[in-house]
């Protein structure tokens, strides 16, 4: 996978200003910053549950 460099970082820029304009660029690093930090905490609560479950060998047999 190619790396980024300054030159491609800056040209990136230049496009997204093209397209979005100066005026809605915090807005949209707001959006992107928002979406981020939702999709950690889902990870989060996902890693959580999944710990908290007891593992196949665990699970109490039920006998009658």
């Amino acid at each position: 996978m190619p790396q980024l460099g300054i030159p491609e970082l800056l040209i990136i820029l230049v496009i997204i200003v093209v397209i979005f304009g100066v005026g809605r660029l915090p807005e949209i690093g707001g959006a992107i910053g928002k979406s981020i930090r939702e999709f950690k905490s889902q990870v989060g609560t996902e890693e959580k549950s999944e710990a908290e479950k007891p593992a196949a060998g665990d699970a109490p047999s039920e006998k009658e």
